[in-house]
């Protein structure tokens, strides 16, 4: 999921196509073949509703501005087994991106 994330950020930037971001976190889960456990959209737009206007998704139509705060959130879920999600909200800027979120990413394991 921290590859997924890392090249889907790398993608999102002002004029990238919504869509052809979700697709960059889809191919990198491909690659390990889980992407099929990928149920959802990579994100969508963060305002006055926490699931504002806007989807970062493969069948979306929208266009990445500056000004605009987008969640990053690529996720799997496998039956039986469990699932993990790495989730950032970031702001675009005019240049690029800016990370909001400053959790940290290293790998935790729950359990007993």
């Amino acid at each position: 999921m921290l590859d997924s994330q890392l090249a889907s950020l790398a993608a999102l930037k002002p004029g990238a196509a919504a869509r052809d971001v979700d697709k960059v976190a889809r191919n990198v889960m491909d690659r390990l073949d889980r992407a099929k456990y990928f149920g959802h959209g990579l994100g969508h737009g963060l305002g006055r509703l926490v699931h504002d206007v806007g989807r970062l998704a493969a069948t979306s139509e929208d266009v990445i501005q500056p000004g605009q705060v987008w969640t990053v959130e690529p996720g799997v879920y496998i039956p039986g087994l469990g699932g993990v999600r790495i989730d950032d909200d970031v702001l675009i800027t005019e240049t690029g991106i800016e990370i909001l979120t400053h959790s940290p990413k290293d790998l935790m394991e729950l359990g007993g």
